[in-house]
């Protein structure tokens, strides 16, 4: 039936088959989040938020409000990689693939639910070892 109709496999983000995949979005959004969360602890830790200064207690939520939507930004990214760019023979390649963006997902729900600066570290590097390999992925595509 393929060959009769010359039906081509596609690739994309959407369902629109545009065939554009960026790891970068996810990768900005993880590096904003663990800017936010450095920001964090230092508003925390600095006398006018203890002395309950209301620009130091705004500043504090601004922050912690574009934590959350960057990591949920990231995961969304993150999420899309996984179920429309990555194809089973990816997974020749990088058979723990599907671990990986899992544990990296489950970072990003807990990324909302506390401030740790280690644990934030280990999600930017994890988020950019996937973007490394969809760049990979990308480069061995493009030579078939």
């Amino acid at each position: 039936m393929k060959r009769f109709f010359h039906i081509e496999t596609v690739y994309a983000h959407c369902d629109i088959p545009c065939g554009i995949y960026d790891a970068r979005p996810s990768e900005i959004a993880a590096e904003t989040v663990l800017k936010m969360v450095q920001k964090i602890q230092e508003i925390a830790g600095s006398e006018e938020y203890k002395a309950g200064d209301p620009t130091a207690t705004s500043n504090f939520i601004r922050c912690v409000l574009v934590k959350e939507e960057h990591a949920r930004k990231c995961k969304e990214e993150i999420l899309i990689l996984w179920t429309d760019f990555f194809k089973p023979e990816d997974l020749e390649k990088y058979p723990d693939l599907h671990n990986k963006i899992w544990k990296t997902a489950k970072m990003l729900s807990k990324e909302k639910q506390e401030v740790n600066l280690e644990n934030t570290k280990q999600l930017v590097a994890d988020v950019r070892s996937i973007g490394e390999m969809v760049k990979s992925v990308q480069e061995a595509r493009s030579k078939k």
